[in-house]
């Protein structure tokens, strides 16, 4: 029986309206976001999914991503062998620098028809599970910190108890009041974290962060820009709140540097920072070695690629803080699945059917897609 390979490519570049404005850090976000799907489809007919979600003051720009699957990945995946991931992802390396985006989706893409075909989730497919449920993290980033208070009130009841605060956008001291806030009306209740996304100059750094070691936060997110890691350094040593590396660590290279500088106590694992789960997987075996434990981060995926996540969180025991995957539930207005992916108790449910686990509207893709190409 002959293998099967990819017959097909279809892109969406979609843009789907929010819910609330966010501020974060070293860039805002409002109105709409963008983001690209493929989906790929077999020789044998199985079709895969996979999302790539840029943020253009992080990793690039979707329309980039767009144009790098569209112009310059497509002749590779078009007639390769969907099993053989590995292989494809090498070779996608050596023909684009960069778009690590681009590549983790075509990446889904095929583990997603490699699953459906066997019968295997892509958790399986990664090493097995360590675990059903994620604990989830929602981001305190409303410019109207009077409407996140009162999101709060209705989450903590229902089980929702971890939130990184987005720091370093306002004033320090209305950063100080929001923290003293939520510890006033939900004392220990509540998994308080920060997260600065590189707001804070080297000096004074150490200042305002002690201010803020007062609410006894679980961790503060990358309080400065990744290029001062020298800095982190010397946060890191000098806080006793653990410190965790964000945008100082996108590959292993990055990993190994953090570890060697003693830069962090924690790092956040993005999928369209890696590039791919292997690769993220990669990242987090360097961190178990050096006893830094992850935490699930995200961009602005949608269902696609939060559910690639969760498949990668649960098959990673090293991931252990917890993820941010709120998008689909709490932002966007409207995603592209079927049915979302389960929130519980303030966890998120790992999908346990075949693939990633869920299930595409044909219709939702058409209807917010702004830009298609097929072939």
């Amino acid at each position: 029986m002959s293998e099967a390979t990819v017959e097909r490519l279809r892109l969406f570049l979609i843009e789907s309206p929010i819910k609330m404005a966010r501020l974060q850090g070293v860039g805002n976000v409002k109105g709409t976001v963008k983001r690209v799907l493929i989906e790929l489809t077999a020789s044998d007919g199985v079709v895969g999914w996979g999302e790539a979600a840029p943020w253009e003051v992080f990793t690039g720009t979707p329309e980039a991503a767009f144009s790098a699957l569209d112009i310059y990945l497509r002749p590779i995946v078009l007639g390769k062998p969907v099993r053989r991931v590995r292989a494809l992802m090498a070779e996608l390396d050596r023909a684009l620098v960069g778009h690590a985006e681009a590549k983790v989706a075509i990446e889904m893409a095929l583990l997603d028809i490699v699953g459906k075909s066997s019968g295997l989730s892509v958790a399986d497919l990664l090493g097995g599970r360590v675990r059903d449920t994620i604990p989830l993290s929602f981001s305190i980033a409303d410019p109207d910190f009077a409407a996140d208070l009162e999101r709060m009130r209705k989450m903590v009841p229902d089980g929702n108890v971890i939130y990184k605060v987005k720091t370093g956008v306002k004033p320090h001291r209305e950063d100080l009041e929001h923290l003293e806030a939520i510890r006033n009306e939900f004392g220990d209740k509540v998994d308080l974290r920060v997260d600065y996304n590189q707001a804070l100059a080297t000096f004074g750094a150490i200042k305002i962060l002690r201010d803020v070691e007062q609410f006894a936060p679980t961790f503060i997110e990358q309080p400065v820009p990744r290029k001062y890691l020298d800095v982190m350094t010397q946060l890191t040593a000098a806080l006793e709140t653990p410190v965790l590396a964000d945008e100082s660590c996108f590959d292993r290279r990055d990993i190994m540097e953090v570890v060697r500088r003693e830069a962090a106590d924690a790092v956040s694992i993005k999928l369209m920072k890696a590039g791919g789960l292997f690769e993220a997987q990669a990242i987090m075996a360097i961190a178990d070695i050096a006893g830094l434990p992850g935490y699930g981060g995200t961009l602005w995926e949608g269902g696609i690629g939060l559910a690639a996540g969760t498949q990668l969180i649960a098959a990673t025991p090293g991931i252990s803080l917890g993820c941010e995957f709120y998008m689909p539930h709490h932002v966007l207005t409207e995603d592209v699945l079927e049915e979302r992916v389960a929130n519980r108790g303030g966890h998120v449910v790992v999908p346990d059917g075949p693939g990633l686990g869920i299930r595409v509207s044909e219709a939702s893709v058409r209807g917010n897609a702004r830009v298609l190409a097929e072939g």
